[in-house]
């Protein structure tokens, strides 16, 4: 029985993963025709944030997901709505590179989140990474730059919002993390309320500079008529909308090292479909600068848990021995007496080869020490 749930879980992350790459790379092409026939990125967030603050109320209440929040003014308007800003400004940059330049390079631009993060960890949280962490970040930079020197259709103004959009992004993953961690809500809750303040604040923002545009842009429906544009509209929100929810459902299921994986797979994915369909010429040096910014990700994905998991090992130490200092102490003892350290491991009464065995089990959180 066992075996069966474990078979089914597995079926289930799967069928999400297909779900998740299937409805990103479809976002991808329906954004980039959207963007084409419609040059208008603000109107086109402002679709996606109107479509998560609509679905969202209705999935709250089939999901059983608690709508109230228990958030002070001040902690809300300190965090939460800059958060909002973020998102806004973070998501017209992206549509902004979609526009300019073909979705393949625009997400090979991306793939420098890592980089991004790196950097504003330690100037915001002062969180320092491992050689391993900041050595896979070598990798990342020579691709991008490799595909950034090949690519046939490259656009400044594109390459700028990418680079934009990615920083954003990562201010809004290193923030709302840190929302997550000091407040009790859920993690869909605050999508919605983002998609909803950042709807609010720039509704103005959208009447007087795209909605003006757009009455009086006579061309506008010249290649394509209403109903072809307004449907590609709906359907862009509606994918944006669905790869968030199976993004954030995958989150809560994988652990991080999983979910990081299988995010690098959807960017391949969103690069190789948008390669054959919308058909945007790539040379071999474009390719290859692509691919190995990709797997310079996946290094950073790699080597990042590795450091967190080393972590979590080190929390998991008794005080005594929590340092490297004391470790060392422990593996070099003295073969004629036990000094003040190891007496805390062991009695003089154990074997003195029994000691690497506890040593072992202690470093790897055994609560099980008073047989060896």
């Amino acid at each position: 029985m066992a075996g069966d749930s474990q078979a089914r879980e597995i079926l289930y992350v799967v069928l999400l993963c297909f779900v998740w790459y299937g409805v990103s790379s479809g976002n991808g092409v329906i954004l980039k025709t959207v963007l084409n026939d419609f040059p208008y990125p603000i109107t086109v967030t402002m679709v996606q944030l109107l479509t998560a603050t609509v679905l969202s109320g209705p999935l709250f209440s089939l999901w059983g997901i608690r709508t109230a929040i228990d958030i002070n003014r001040t902690y809300y308007w300190k965090l939460i709505v800059p958060l909002a800003f973020g998102k806004f400004f973070a998501s017209v940059s992206s549509h902004v590179s979609i526009w300019k330049v073909p979705v393949s390079y625009a997400h090979t631009v991306k793939a420098t989140m890592p980089l991004f993060t790196v950097i504003l960890s330690r100037i915001i949280l002062n969180e320092k990474q491992t050689t391993k962490v900041y050595l896979s970040l070598i990798p990342i930079v020579i691709g991008v730059l490799i595909a950034t020197a090949s690519e046939i259709s490259f656009d400044m103004i594109g390459l700028i919002s990418a680079l934009l959009a990615t920083m954003g992004f990562s201010l809004q993953h290193t923030f709302s993390k840190k929302v997550l961690c000091e407040t009790s809500i859920h993690h869909l809750r605050l999508l919605h309320i983002l998609a909803r303040l950042a709807f609010m604040f720039f509704m103005p923002v959208w009447l007087i500079y795209d909605f003006r545009k757009i009455l009086h842009d006579d061309d506008l429906f010249q290649q394509k008529d209403k109903f072809t544009i307004y449907f590609l509209l709906f359907a862009d929100g509606l994918c944006n909308f669905a790869q968030n929810i199976v993004a954030f459902s995958l989150i809560s299921l994988v652990s991080p090292l999983t979910y990081s994986v299988c995010n690098t797979a959807k960017r391949i994915s969103v690069i190789a479909v948008s390669l054959i369909v919308l058909g945007n010429p790539v040379t071999a040096v474009n390719f290859f600068g692509m691919m190995m910014a990709i797997f310079g990700v996946l290094l950073y994905n790699k080597a990042k848990y590795d450091a967190n998991q080393a972590k979590v090992k080190a929390a998991s130490l008794p005080s005594y021995i929590a340092h490297k200092e004391d470790v060392n102490l422990l593996l070099k003892y003295d073969n004629d007496h036990h000094n003040t350290v190891i007496s805390k491991l062991y009695p003089a009464s154990v074997p003195k080869k029994n000691g690497y065995v506890r040593l072992h089990q202690m470093m790897n959180g055994s609560p099980n020490l008073q047989n060896v």
